[in-house]
């Protein structure tokens, strides 16, 4: 079991990756279309996007939460 101090930066983690993936695919389909290697350029684009997406998410992530807190009333 994971120590909850690194909780935010599993949230980020899983949180980034899954959304780079989903990305990713999603403009590698539209550029590419269904070609035989969709897979392995999917992947790599998945790959290079995760990389700038985990700290990303890392930095913007209190600044959401910031964001939040003003939208939202407090009762």
């Amino acid at each position: 079991m994971i120590p909850r101090q690194y909780a935010p930066a599993l949230f980020g983690l899983i949180l980034s990756g899954s959304m780079s993936l989903l990305v990713s695919g999603i403009s590698t389909y539209r550029a590419l279309g269904p070609v035989g290697d969709l897979v392995s350029h999917w992947t790599s684009a998945w790959l290079t996007a995760w990389l700038f997406a985990f700290p990303v998410v890392l930095m913007a992530a209190p600044l959401a939460h910031r964001a939040v807190s003003l939208l939202v009333s407090k009762e």
